[in-house]
């Protein structure tokens, strides 16, 4: 299974990304060994996900995730909380 998912970081921003093992994905996030962006902005907390059969297909929905504003990142965590 492959993930598309969004990160509420401890400065109140979000980060999308995507991974083929969600729980060790982030765990590597909060051991600093995640994203460029997240590593100062720790602890993270698992705010969305969606499940995908391929990699491509949860890449393409990333993308798709990051070309939203904030609020339409937002309207979808609300309906859907993790």
């Amino acid at each position: 299974m492959n993930y598309t998912y969004i990160l509420r970081c401890s400065d109140g921003s979000l980060y999308t990304g995507w991974t083929n093992n969600l729980e060790k994905r982030i765990k590597d996030h909060n051991d600093g060994k995640g994203a460029k962006y997240t590593k100062p902005r720790r602890p993270v907390v698992l705010a969305y996900y969606e499940e995908f059969q391929t990699k491509e297909e949860a890449m393409r929905r990333e993308w798709e995730i990051k070309q939203l504003t904030r609020q339409a990142k937002m309207r979808m965590i609300k309906a859907k909380e993790c």
